[in-house]
């Protein structure tokens, strides 16, 4: 099965903070062109704070440390709204500024299209995921989604002017998504999508809460969030995680492009005898067949380099508040406290692996960037810097857990 090669810029991943003994606040006010507007929804992306603007639309948010955080906001009437917002040393004041939507309240508009439920059903399975915790996630608007399919980039575009509201009973939580992007090749087989999503607690007590806090830790643990936290702190090994490098090397299945050009060439030039027999036809025909399957195999394979990174060879500080992962191509990322699901296993995400390794839960960071800056908490400032394949591909939204999230158990 193909390899399906995953961009996730989920703009939580900006959310960065680090940990200090100072903390700061973000203040000010949300406004239209006119007026203040009292009442909006002010929210951290990738966080579960919020705040309401007053009668005079100014807000507050505190006990935040140095970084940069994205603001939404969300009010009736208006377009989604966010805003990215640094701090360094000392807290920060904005000013928010609406545009009034052009739809009316209630109004939907939907272009008929006989093949919207598919684009739909593409789009749930890319975006919230096809694990297990997926099958209890439902999307209770997928009405403001507007589709797009170009059939001459097999490129499947969805975008919206609304806040996706994304219900997960798995994990426990009711999320509110700005998609920025949503992007399918069928062709590349590569989907990306950003956006900024703000967690809210779904109510619960009793064994239902304990259900949610136990799936919540299984999402967390071997998550990129995880590995990038335990990079910080310096204990990634103890963690769990082990690093390879994946280097591509000739395929040994395939023969030079040379060889195969020249038996085409061979087999497509007419015959000078003028007798050819059906018994030569076929034999020549899947001759054929079998070198144009040659010229379409891949010229390269990953293959897994069995010497372990060290972590202390590859981290460095940055500054203050981030640390860089300096190192280039791809990553093989093991998580060694968890085995692959056979589910996992029959997906298009699934890295093949020599048949002596365990079956690890195993990741591939495609590094973009030669390097990767990252926060304390597991966010990523380059957002653009890595392409996943594997485990952190397969997981999506139906997996995504705060960014503040601490883990009440340790592995």
């Amino acid at each position: 099965m193909k390899k399906i090669l995953f961009i996730l810029l989920l703009n939580l991943l900006t959310g960065h903070y680090a940990f200090s003994q100072n903390s700061f606040s973000i203040t000010g006010s949300v406004r239209d062109q006119k007026e203040s507007l009292p009442g909006a929804g002010v929210y951290l992306s990738g966080y579960k704070v919020s705040s309401v603007a007053d009668n005079e639309g100014k807000f507050k948010i505190s006990n935040l440390k140095p970084g940069n955080y994205d603001l939404l906001v969300q009010m009736v009437g208006y377009l989604p709204y966010s805003k990215s917002v640094i701090i360094s040393d000392k807290s920060v004041q904005v000013e928010l500024i609406l545009k009034e939507s052009t739809t009316t309240l209630n109004e939907v508009v939907i272009r008929a299209d006989p093949n919207r439920a598919k684009y739909i059903k593409q789009f749930k399975e890319f975006f919230i995921g096809t694990s297990p915790n997926a099958t209890q996630c439902k999307i209770l608007n997928p009405q403001v989604l507007n589709i797009d399919y170009d059939v001459t980039k097999s490129l499947l575009t969805i975008k919206t002017s609304e806040f996706l509201i994304v219900e997960n009973k798995a994990l426990g939580y009711r999320l509110k998504y700005m998609l920025d992007n949503f992007e399918y090749n069928s062709r590349t087989r590569i989907i990306y999508f950003s956006g900024h999503p703000f967690f809210e607690e779904l109510k619960a007590s009793g064994t239902k809460l304990k259900k949610y806090i136990d799936k919540r830790e299984t999402a967390y643990y071997g998550s990129s969030q995880h590995f990038f936290r335990s990079l910080y702190a310096g204990n990634a090994s103890e963690q769990g995680f082990i690093m390879n490098k994946m280097i591509k090397i000739p395929n040994p299945n395939r023969y030079p492009d040379s060889i195969i050009y020249k038996n085409l060439v061979r087999l497509k030039t007419p015959a000078k005898s003028t007798v050819i027999s059906k018994g030569t036809m076929l034999r020549d025909s899947a001759m054929i067949s079998f070198w144009l399957k040659q010229q379409d195999m891949p010229k390269y394979v990953d293959y897994l380099d069995r010497k372990e990174i060290s972590a202390e060879n590859v981290i460095s500080t940055f500054n203050q508040n981030l640390k860089m992962l300096d190192c280039s191509g791809a990553l093989a990322i093991s998580y060694t406290k968890e085995k692959e699901s056979l589910a996992y296993s029959k997906t298009g995400f699934w890295v093949f692996r020599p048949l002596n390794i365990p079956d690890y839960e195993i990741s591939v960071a495609n590094l973009t960037q030669n390097a990767v800056r990252f926060y304390e908490n597991g966010s990523v400032y380059d957002s653009r810097a890595m392409l996943y394949e594997g485990f952190w591909a397969y997981e999506k939204v139906a997996d995504m857990v705060p960014m503040d999230y601490i883990p009440l158990a340790k592995k």
